[in-house]
């Protein structure tokens, strides 16, 4: 008997109901929002960076007249008036967007009060040429007489090539800042990772006294602002500071202050990675060493090192990327020493050749990104170090151990307490050093550069707006990615737009906002120069934390809420609010306060996009210390460490009182 066999028939897809199209569609909208935010500002940066402007002299002809102004010569192009002068060499000819070329430099007997006339004509379509603002585009002759000539400028022709980079690399004031960034950026890596794991193993690994306080002072520069410890250090060691003989005739301005004021800055970043890291061991692996006898050293390079390995290597990729991006701390106490940031701004702000800060930001995301790759891989070959048979570690008290632990972590603390106790000192006093006598003054920011109370309060509207419309667009895509059902081709991408924001440094993407929403052919350009355009800049450069921070919590709630509630015909948007919001609401409250304080001290993904009316508090610190106004820049900076530390309270307070009332489920009952 032969089996029988069914008839082929159509291929089971599946059926998208109402609810998943909306899920679909709202996933699509906030995709299109990071295609809007982020990667068509960077691809329109990327194919800058290989524009090039230069003045095509065969592009122009001029005829001149005799004295009388009615005779005129011989028709002569721009190019060969060039070839007898010789006045303009090849490099004067490169030029940049902005780039201008009067026209009378051609002419060596030029005088505006000649009565001599002279005509112009473009040669090729398109070419203009300015009389003063106005832009002429003509391939018939235009007359000038001898006054209103001198007011004609040649305009640079645009092409396309990779002569900037040429450029860049052929100068070597400016591709020595590549060798300076990494330089700076593994140095302060080194240290940064070796204080933290230090502080992060006292902290899990002995019984030391006040490891709340310890905790709590090595999360303070996150709430600071990067410039505030630069500002702290001239205070400390600069040419009148307090501790300057300390440096035995060193310069803190340079690259010995950037490394100590990065390691500051960036310590808490990886301190939180390690201690993670640290906090999650095996007691049976520890017995297991003591019961074979190995020694405390080797107990620690086979045992704990290991463990941590992951921990290390995330932490040495975060606090590298950071180092590598800051823009704000060289700026303060660079001095001459150049880096990447800061050719980005002054090639942008102080040469205005943005063609060439787009070399310099490609540049610099390439480390950026080959970071966060590396970092990603890294993470992804992390197993589980813990079984449903493992025994938590717990700390055997040791008098002698715990005791050097909290003579490490004292140190760590003292110098973080020095930094911002001397900015507060410095806010402080009258005139440092020679009048030490306590006054309000400095915060009288009205009466200096930087936009006054009024930046300080532009700052606090941006973290607001950034902390509530943040938080909702980030939770909202990370829901949607992780609740849809199939569509993995989208939900692949997503993830990837995502993630791309953690690889973009600030300064790249404020350089790229200029191209793209600068753009008087973009319907977006309205938002240019507006609080809007800060506020989508911030969420898009803190979006991606956000989302791991969001997608970590929904990955923890069991995926047969959703399909339970269809089959009782219940809107996805009942589970969401009444369920998924309430369980997930510890993580949305770490997403506000994240992308709160962020907001507050940010610098580099806002320096190029504010303008005078949105002026920020980060800006202020910047702008002031530029002017010379270093004690009312370390008396802002102070204010957004309050605004912070208050947000941060307020913050604690309503999750105690929210988490109270929502997270009841929690408490098992007896």
């Amino acid at each position: 008997m032969t089996a029988s066999t069914l008839p082929a028939g159509r291929a089971l897809s599946l059926q998208i109901d109402r609810d998943g199209a909306i899920k679909r569609g709202l996933m699509l909208v906030i995709a299109l929002y990071l295609v809007v935010a982020l990667a068509l500002p960077l691809y329109t940066m990327l194919s800058k960076s290989f524009v090039t402007y230069s003045f095509d002299l065969t592009r122009y002809e001029f005829q001149v007249s005799d004295d009388s102004g009615t005779s005129f010569g011989p028709i002569t192009s721009a190019f060969d008036l060039n070839q007898e002068t010789s006045r303009l060499g090849p490099d004067d000819l490169h030029s940049t967007s902005e780039g201008r070329l009067p026209a009378p430099d051609l002419f060596a007997d030029f005088s505006f009060r000649s009565p001599v006339t002279y005509r112009i004509r473009a040669t090729e379509p398109g070419t203009s040429w300015l009389v003063g603002l106005e832009r002429v585009a003509s391939q018939d002759w235009v007359q000038y007489d001898s006054n209103s000539f001198r007011r004609v400028s040649l305009l640079p022709a645009t092409s396309t090539g990779i002569q900037n980079y040429t450029a860049y690399f052929s100068n070597p004031a400016l591709s020595r800042s590549i060798f300076n960034s990494l330089f700076i950026a593994s140095v302060s890596t080194v240290l940064t990772v070796l204080l933290a794991f230090g502080f992060a193993y006292a902290l899990n690994r002995s019984c030391m006294r006040f490891k709340g306080a310890m905790k709590l002072i090595a999360m303070m520069p996150i709430l600071v602002p990067s410039l505030l410890p630069g500002i702290g250090l001239i205070y400390l060691f600069g040419n009148q500071g307090l501790l300057k003989g300390l440096l035995m005739g060193q310069s803190i301005y340079g690259p010995l202050g950037i490394v100590i004021g990065s390691v500051f800055f960036t310590f808490p970043h990886a301190l939180i990675i390690i201690s993670t890291a640290l906090a999650i061991s095996d007691q049976r692996q520890y017995e297991a060493a003591d019961s074979l006898r190995a020694s405390p050293l080797r107990t620690f390079l086979t045992v704990t090192l290991p463990g941590a390995r992951y921990g290390l290597i995330s932490a040495a990729f975060v606090t590298f990327t950071l180092v590598i991006t800051d823009f704000g701390l060289p700026k303060v106490i660079g001095g001459q020493y150049s880096v990447l940031a800061i050719d980005i701004y002054k090639q942008v702000i102080g040469q205005q050749n943005f063609e060439m800060g787009a070399v310099v930001s490609v540049l610099l995301l390439i480390p950026a990104v080959l970071a966060f790759l590396v970092d990603r891989q890294v993470q992804k070959k992390q197993v589980s170090l813990l079984t449903a048979k493992s025994v938590p570690y717990q700390p055997k008290p040791n008098a002698a151990f715990d005791l050097a632990c909290l003579g490490w972590c004292g140190l760590i603390a003292l110098f973080i307490l020095a930094i911002i106790g001397t900015c507060q000192l410095a806010a402080l006093v009258k005139l440092w050093p020679y009048d030490m006598s306590l006054s309000l003054g400095n915060y009288a920011f009205d009466r200096m550069d930087g936009g006054g109370w009024g930046a300080y309060w532009n700052s606090i509207t941006l973290a607001g707006l950034t902390a509530v419309l943040g938080t909702v667009i980030v939770f909202t895509g990370a829901y949607m990615v992780e609740k849809i059902d199939g569509f993995r081709f989208g939900r692949g991408l997503f993830q990837f737009l995502a993630m791309l924001p953690m690889a973009v440094p600030g300064m790249v993407l404020g350089l790229a906002y200029i191209f793209f929403f600068n753009n008087p052919a973009n319907p977006l350009n309205a938002i240019y120069g507006t609080m809007a355009i800060l506020v989508l800049s911030t969420v898009t450069h803190f979006y991606t934390v956000g989302h791991l921070t969001g997608l970590t919590a929904l990955k923890q709630i069991d995926a047969e809420f959703e399909p339970v509630a269809a089959s009782m015909r219940q809107p996805f948007y009942r589970v969401f609010t009444r369920v998924t919001v309430p369980i997930c609401l510890p993580a949305i409250l770490d997403i506000m306060i994240y992308l709160f304080v962020n907001a507050m001290t940010t610098v580099s993904a806002v320096v190029f996009i504010y303008s005078t009316h949105t002026a920020l508090a980060s800006i202020a610190v910047l702008n002031m210390d530029d002017a010379g106004d270093i004690a009312p820049a370390a008396a802002m900076g102070m204010m957004i460490f309050y605004t912070n530390v208050a947000a941060r309270l307020l913050h604690a307070l309503l999750s105690r009182r929210l988490l109270a009332a929502t997270q009841r489920w929690r408490v098992r009952s007896t």
